[in-house]
């Protein structure tokens, strides 16, 4: 028994050593490729990768692009994350107001936080009967339209790579799987939406786009938020349509 605890004991104690030397490289290269961060470190990519997403979760890392990385918000300490995303929300806040103007519905501007997302601004609509801000809530990305959309820039491998221990449970979710989250993700693509069907909470229903001038790596997502009964009498094609039009006015300014 103890000789198994000790084992057991070298192993974190080793995982955490993976940990440390990836940081310092990353901090001392400012960019890291997974397979140059699996040869310097003697072990697997999918090690790698199980490494880069857990630390992505608590934001010491961030994608910079599809199987690359660069240091997160947590190293940067909080007025970097805080200066960035501020820098964000001034460059995209006309292109919420515009979209709001448009459609009159609650609109939020969301980021990935490892597998979440945070909501850091918003219009909120002005009805009797409306979806209210969100701003710093933090959800699974898997359970939003915004979320969704953001993780479908990435392939397969990265997103599993991004669950690690599966899809965290939250009520009201439908996907219950890395699996049927890839599955839906490729529909994602297609259209280039992400739709909630109260899967963030019930009665709500939104759609979601990624923007980011680079394809492979989403700066936030755009999301349009209603109530589930006037949801089902919108066109929601035509919605879709405005929403990437937003899409498209925000990369060309950022």
């Amino acid at each position: 028994m103890r000789n198994s605890r000790r084992e057991t004991d070298a192993s974190r104690v080793g995982t955490v050593d993976k940990a440390m030397v990836l940081l310092r490289l990353l901090i001392d290269r400012g960019e890291l490729g997974v397979s140059e961060a699996a040869a310097t470190l003697g072990v697997a990519p999918s090690t790698v990768h199980r490494l880069l997403a857990t630390m992505a979760d608590h934001g010491f890392v961030e994608r910079a692009s599809d199987r690359r990385y660069r240091p997160g918000s947590a190293l940067a300490g909080p007025r970097g994350g805080a200066r960035r995303i501020a820098n964000l929300v001034g460059v995209l806040h006309p292109v919420l107001q515009q979209l709001y103007d448009e459609i009159g519905e609650t609109v939020h501007l969301m980021v990935l936080i490892g597998s979440d997302v945070q909501f850091v601004d918003g219009v909120e609509g002005t009805q009797a009967l409306r979806i209210g801000l969100r701003i710093g809530s933090r959800l699974p990305a898997y359970c939003t339209s915004g979320g969704k959309a953001m993780l479908a820039q990435f392939d397969d491998e990265t997103v599993s790579a991004m669950h690690p221990q599966g899809l965290r449970p939250w009520p009201g979710s439908r996907l219950r799987s890395v699996a049927e989250l890839q599955g839906e993700l490729a529909q994602v693509r297609l259209s280039g939406v992400g739709i909630n069907t109260g899967e963030s909470e019930d009665g709500v229903r939104a759609l979601g786009v990624a923007v980011g001038r680079d394809p492979s790596q989403p700066l936030a997502a755009i999301t349009v938020s209603l109530p589930a009964e006037r949801f089902r009498n919108v066109d929601q094609n035509a919605l879709a349509k405005r929403l990437l039009t937003a899409r498209d006015a925000a990369n060309a300014v950022l």
